[in-house]
């Protein structure tokens, strides 16, 4: 897609950024209709807790039945319909992922140090106790969510996962997501889908606590659903559409470049996909080359309406990454160690031709896809094993201590006019010399 002046804020120096184009680009997660519908269906399961649940169940995803819950015997029989070698790229992606979360776990460190004579603080990572995943399957089953919400939150050490998935398929779950949650240790997993998934697991209407953590991607009212429920319990992020950009010098093939940015833009018509590139063969080959893998392509017309021109850039190809703070971030050139060392802001990074963002979203490297978006990757990053770990802290203190904290307090909370702290900090003192 080409885009006119008017779409575009030049920042100096050749570069050019895409504006967020208005009308039917803009994400349906902020879509005033899509809050409100939200809301209705969130205060009314609230309101009636099962019943609504069902009715919603029933009205928009064809379930009927007894019970949501997927029974054990259900899912582990989940992959025996499906290719043995499915199966086995769904094990290698769920044990990979795995290993990589053990090993952020192993340098997370508990530790407790004296910070003057008498006063020992400390840090501690505990488990979220009860986290509500949501394994999407909607217009694409996106298999290997349950490697980044179940399995990781499992290695966290989280005592209860519960798992829900939309009956997408004949009234029944997806078997190849129900099979890649078995592989991530699933124990619980139910059959409901879209907003009443949400709310279900966090009003705790599953015979099972209420959801402490709400994690996983959906489509517009899923992340609305998120949105609005923040507060009441965590989340992982506000995802929004998924975005991909490149940086390519002239070391980069055409055909690799136009192929790694459709990768990310068959996820929907509003999922951006950029290019900087310092090459002048790359700026004007890649657009052609792009309509080319598109004509072969089923997804063609999702994948060509999320294409997003860019001018090329030389110098301030950095900086123009660290402004769009993108989802995930390939770098196709030279001095790889560069572009680590100076890239500040995006979800996850791709250093050279045999890294690709496929490899991360089906979990064959071991990150998590679960990625910030919109520009927050400028303030955080993604769900990791540390998402599901509470970092906090304490504190214990001697006698002998008293007056070096105590006196200084009195004196701050004398000043602040909070004479209730004061007086917190006196009575110690007096006890001391009692």
């Amino acid at each position: 897609m080409h885009l006119n002046d008017e779409d575009k804020v030049r920042l100096g120096n050749g570069i050019t950024v895409v504006k967020e184009p208005p009308g039917p680009d803009t994400p349906a997660q902020r879509d005033p209709e899509v809050a409100a519908t939200v809301s209705r269906m969130l205060s009314d399961i609230e309101a009636r807790g099962l019943v609504a649940v069902r009715e919603y169940a029933e009205r928009l995803d064809g379930w009927s039945g007894t019970s949501f819950e997927v029974t054990a015997q259900q899912l582990r029989g989940a992959g025996d319909g499906l290719p043995r070698a499915l199966r086995e790229a769904l094990d290698a992606g769920a044990e990979r992922t795995r290993r990589f979360a053990s090993m952020q776990r192993d340098h997370l460190e508990d530790f407790e140090e004296e910070v003057l004579p008498g006063v020992v603080c400390g840090q501690r990572y505990i488990p979220v106790q009860t986290v509500g995943a949501y394994l999407p399957a909607g217009r694409f089953p996106l298999l290997a969510s349950a490697f980044m919400t179940v399995g990781v939150a499992s290695v966290a050490g989280v005592p209860n996962v519960l798992s829900c998935t939309p009956p997408s398929l004949h009234g029944e779950p997806h078997p190849a997501v129900l099979y890649a949650a078995y592989a991530s240790g699933a124990e619980r997993v139910f059959a409901l889908g879209g907003v009443q998934a949400l709310a279900a697991m966090a009003f705790g209407l599953l015979d099972a606590p209420a959801a402490d953590m709400l994690v996983g991607a959906g489509n517009a009212f899923v992340a609305e659903a998120k949105r609005q429920l923040f507060g009441r319990v965590g989340i992982d992020v506000l995802a929004g559409p998924s975005e991909v950009a490149v940086i390519a010098d002239d070391t980069a093939t055409t055909e690799m470049v136009a192929a790694d940015l459709l990768g990310q833009a068959e996820h929907g018509p509003t999922s951006p996909a950029c290019l900087v590139t310092t090459s002048e063969r790359l700026a004007r080959e890649v657009p052609a080359e792009i309509d080319r893998q598109l004509a072969s392509l089923s997804t063609r017309e999702i994948a060509g309406a999320a294409w997003r021109d860019f001018v090329e850039s030389r110098d301030l190809a950095v900086a123009l990454m660290d402004t769009l703070a993108p989802e995930h971030l390939e770098v196709l050139a030279d001095d790889l160690p560069w572009y680590l060392d100076n890239l500040t802001s995006y979800g996850s990074l791709f250093l050279g031709p045999w890294s690709t963002v496929a490899y991360a979203d089906k979990g064959m490297s071991g990150t998590n896809h679960v990625l910030p978006t919109g520009r927050n990757a400028r303030f955080t990053g993604g769900l990791s094993v540390s998402g599901f770990l509470k970092l906090v802290t304490y504190q214990r203190a001697t006698a002998d201590s008293t007056r070096a904290q105590a006196e200084p307090v009195v004196l701050i909370s004398d000043f602040e006019k909070l004479h209730a702290h004061r007086d917190s900090a006196q009575l110690r003192l007096e006890f001391l010399h009692a």
